[in-house]
C-alpha cells in the first residue's frame, strides 16, 4: 500500500515498498499498481524527470527492471489538470468546511473522469463549486463509490487534508458503513477474507483470486425477509467492487447488480407489487449509509449518516409488505 508522507503544506510524496509478486516488471508498470490514482503516461514522465527513486536513488528509466522488495518515492507535481472542466452540477452536501466536502452522492452519478466518462463527473461538479480543487490531486477525492452505489464520499479540499485522509483509509480507522439487500436468506452475519483482483478473463471485471489483494469484509443482518437479506457492511479494505464480488462469492449477490449478480431472481409466491419492484430495480442494491473519521485539520471525530435513498427504500418496504402478507 502507499504510504504518504511530507511536509503536510504544499508537497505531496508517496512512498511504497514494491510487493514480490511485481519482480521482473518495468518500473512505470509497477508504479501503475502502487499508485492507481495516476496514469502510467503521468508516472513514466515523472520517472524521466527525476522525481521517482529507488532504495533512495532516481531511476530515470520507466524500463528499469525491479526486483521486489524496493523501497519506491514518489514527488508528483501538483499541478492544475487542463483536461478537467467545472461543470454545474448538483450536489447534496451534507458538511463543508475549509479541510473537507462531505457528498451524499446519487445512484447513477460517476465519481472521476475515465474512458467513456469524459465529463459530467462529480469531480466536474466538485470543481465548479470549489475552483480551488483544481490543484489538489484528483480534486480532492480519495475514495470511491461505484456508479451505481449511492451514499456518502469525503473530499478533500487542501494538499494537507488530502494526505491525511489517504493515511487515514490506509490505516483503516475510516468508518464506512453499508446498507446491502441480497439475494437468498442469511442465517447470521459473518466476515468475507479473500484476496480480490482483476478477473482472467473480462478485465473490466474483479474477482476472487489468489493473485488478488487483500479483502475483507464484514457484514450482519439487519433484517430476513421471505428470499432476501437487509446487511449492515463494513469495509477493512476498499478494493475495486469489494463488497459486490464478496456477495457474490458467498453466493449471496446484490439485489440488481448488472456484473455480478447473474439472472434476476423473482421467488416463487411472491405479490405482484414485489415481482415489479424487483424487475424495475435495476443498480446493484448497495448504499454507503454512515462515515466515520478524524477530521484532517481540527482532529476531531467525526461522523455523518444518510437514509436509504429512495429506490432502495421502496425495494426494502416492498420486501416488508410481502413478508407481513406471507404471515397473515
Amino acid at each position: 500500500m502507499d504510504k504518504p508522507i511530507g511536509s503536510g503544506h504544499s508537497a505531496l510524496r508517496l512512498e511504497a515498498r514494491i510487493p514480490p509478486e511485481l519482480a521482473g516488471r518495468r518500473l512505470d508498470r509497477a508504479l501503475v499498481e502502487l499508485f492507481p490514482d495516476y496514469s502510467r503516461s503521468r508516472l513514466g514522465q515523472w520517472i524521466r524527470e527525476g522525481q521517482v527513486r529507488v532504495d533512495g536513488q532516481p531511476r530515470r528509466a520507466p524500463s528499469h527492471r525491479i526486483a521486489g522488495g524496493e523501497m519506491v518515492e514518489l514527488e508528483p507535481r501538483q499541478e492544475p489538470n487542463r483536461e478537467w472542466r467545472a461543470q454545474e452540477i448538483p450536489l447534496r452536501i451534507l458538511h463543508e468546511d475549509e479541510a473537507i466536502l462531505v457528498i451524499d452522492k446519487p445512484a447513477g452519478l460517476v465519481v472521476h473522469p475515465a474512458a467513456g466518462n469524459p465529463d459530467g463527473t462529480l469531480l466536474n461538479a466538485l470543481l465548479h463549486h470549489a475552483p480551488e480543487l483544481e490543484a489538489v490531486p484528483r480534486a480532492g477525492i480519495v475514495h470511491r463509490l461505484d456508479k451505481q452505489t449511492s451514499g456518502l464520499l469525503v473530499v478533500a479540499r487542501t494538499v494537507t487534508s488530502h494526505i491525511r485522509l489517504v493515511e487515514q483509509l490506509q490505516a483503516r480507522t475510516v468508518k464506512r458503513e453499508y446498507r446491502a439487500v441480497v439475494s437468498g436468506v442469511m442465517i447470521a452475519g459473518g466476515t468475507v477474507d479473500a484476496p480480490i483482483g482483476r478477473h482472467r478473463v473480462d478485465r473490466k471485471r474483479m474477482a476472487v483470486s489468489g493473485q488478488g489483494k487483500p479483502a475483507i469484509t464484514h457484514y450482519r443482518v439487519a433484517q430476513r425477509f421471505a428470499a432476501h437479506t437487509l446487511l449492515k457492511v463494513w469495509l477493512e479494505s476498499g478494493r475495486t467492487h469489494q463488497i459486490r464480488v464478496h456477495m457474490a462469492h458467498i453466493r449471496h449477490p446484490l439485489v440488481g447488480d448488472p456484473v455480478y449478480g447473474g439472472r434476476l431472481r423473482i421467488p416463487a409466491g411472491c405479490g405482484d407489487r414485489l415481482a415489479e419492484v424487483l424487475r424495475g430495480f435495476r443498480r446493484q442494491a448497495l448504499h454507503a449509509a454512515r462515515l466515520g473519521l478524524t477530521h484532517p485539520a481540527s482532529g476531531k471525530q467525526m461522523e455523518w449518516q444518510t437514509p436509504l435513498p429512495e429506490d432502495m427504500a421502496r425495494l426494502v418496504e416492498a420486501l416488508q409488505e410481502d413478508q407481513r402478507a406471507d404471515a397473515s
